[in-house]
């Protein structure tokens, strides 16, 4: 190539020079010379393009190799071999619709357990017949997010949440299952599966109730229910939410219906020592109203009331069906959050009440909790009164056998290890709680204990 390009170069230069053969063999030679150092830092500049294509190239796969080794191995950026590449119509790609954004989550939770009486904090007992006290127990799920949202630039968005979760009993369920649609800091609206506001915080919750779905088997027939204004708040097992919510300045208004099988809040269908039947479904309504002073402080009030009524209950001995569906409750709490503007020092402090005025039952309950520097220590007092009981007799480590009042005082606590490994998404949990149960009579003790107890591990990864 170097010698086809000098003969062109000789032909140009002596069809244009005409003049003296001196002269113009002089010019020749000064011309050809240059030409030729023109060529030779030509290549010497592509021959160092060249190796800096190949620096990147192996500067490129050294990066690969390690997302590789970070990732278990998974074939990332189209790496499959080329031969198994060559065999598809097309090349592999991931594609999005376009229409939002989607991301992808996940939650591992997994539990080690040591409990008095294997049961959530108002001492049920979940093991059917089982009238054991010590329980070890081996729990969690892996719980795994899909969130898709579409933002438009006038402040309008929608979206959806799908989060199914497996457990250690081989079964698989949905923990949220939820479209939503609104403006930005102003309007929303909820429809499916998930919970509504939290009328009942207990701050870094590790063991204080030992149960799975909020409004599905909160209520143990002969045993002490500690009532906190969740039996309308959703997650149902039975039935799904329809939520509206309002943001104005400070202010922020929230109406949920439930729509459920209302038997479905007692385990086993009973209540007050009577099998209970369905007749309707159930429709609680709960609003809530929260006003925040400021960004640490905030007071939230609210009730949730069933409103259809004969929805379940039992026959008489006169045929009679006696509704037992009617159910109102009410819920004050106030939070104090520092750690919004303090992540290492803020100390969290919640205050909470609820009452239940249910047919034939009167519930109270009153809790405080702080937390500080990932230390948590609360305290929950719960009054119940039973108007009216059967007289069934119950031989599964019941504690309420008869009408009267009765009261539990119980003790949480919980410690959490933050970024272990160094990891940020990484914690083990600590938790235990200690409860008392007390009546106004020694009948009303029936063959169960008059305290639980119980301990915790946790581990809690988020990926």
């Amino acid at each position: 190539m170097k010698k086809s390009t000098l003969a062109i170069a000789i032909g140009l230069l002596l069809v244009a020079n005409t003049g003296s053969a001196k002269t113009t063999k002089m010019t020749l030679e000064q011309r050809l010379e240059q030409l030729e150092n023109r060529l030779e830092a030509a290549e010497m500049r592509a021959d160092r393009a060249e190796q800096k294509v190949q620096d990147l190239q192996v500067q490129q796969e050294a990066e690969i190799k390690e997302i590789k080794a970070v990732q278990g191995n998974t074939p990332v950026n189209r790496q499959a071999p080329a031969e198994e590449t060559k065999k598809n119509v097309s090349t592999p790609n991931l594609m999005l619709s376009g229409y939002g954004d989607l991301k992808i989550y996940g939650d591992v939770e997994f539990n080690m357990d040591a409990a008095s009486n294997h049961g959530i904090l108002a001492m049920t007992n979940p093991n059917g017949n089982d009238p054991s006290n010590e329980k070890w127990d081996v729990n969690g799920r892996i719980l795994l997010g899909f969130d898709g949202t579409r933002k438009l630039d006038n402040g309008y968005y929608a979206g959806f949440s799908a989060q199914p979760l497996g457990d250690l009993s081989g079964s698989v369920n949905i923990d949220d299952s939820v479209f939503f649609f609104g403006k930005e800091n102003d309007w929303k609206i909820k429809v499916g599966r998930f919970e509504a506001y939290d009328m009942f915080p207990l701050n870094q919750d590790t063991f204080v109730e030992h149960s799975g779905n909020t409004a599905n088997d909160l209520y143990d027939d002969c045993s002490g229910y500690i009532y906190m204004m969740k039996e309308g708040r959703g997650r149902s097992d039975s039935g799904g939410n329809f939520l509206m919510s309002k943001q104005i300045d400070n202010w922020y208004f929230e109406l949920n219906t439930l729509m459920e099988d209302g038997t479905s809040l007692y385990q086993d269908q009973q209540y007050h020592g009577r099998d209970i039947d369905q007749q309707k479904n159930v429709i609680y309504l709960r609003p809530v109203v929260a006003w925040s002073a400021t960004d640490e402080f905030t007071v939230s009030a609210g009730m949730e009331s069933n409103v259809i009524n004969n929805a379940y209950g039992y026959t008489n001995g006169q045929g009679q069906f006696v509704d037992q569906s009617d159910r109102t409750g009410y819920g004050l709490t106030m939070t104090w959050n520092g750690l919004k503007n303090d992540p290492d020092n803020g100390v969290v402090i919640n205050a909470n009440t609820a009452y239940l005025d249910a047919d034939n039952e009167k519930d109270f309950t009153a809790a405080a909790n702080i937390l500080w520097k990932r230390f948590e220590l609360g305290y929950i007092y719960a009054h119940n009164k039973v108007d009216d009981y059967a007289g069934v007799v119950c031989d599964n480590d019941c504690w309420i056998n008869d009408e009267g009042t009765y009261d539990i005082h119980t003790f949480h606590t919980s410690y959490q290890f933050a970024n272990v490994m160094d990891m940020q998404n990484f914690n083990i949990y600590l938790g235990a709680y200690y409860s008392i149960l007390d009546s106004n009579g020694d009948n009303h003790n029936g063959t169960g204990s008059d305290d639980r107890y119980g301990a915790r591990v946790r581990f809690k990864y988020f990926f």
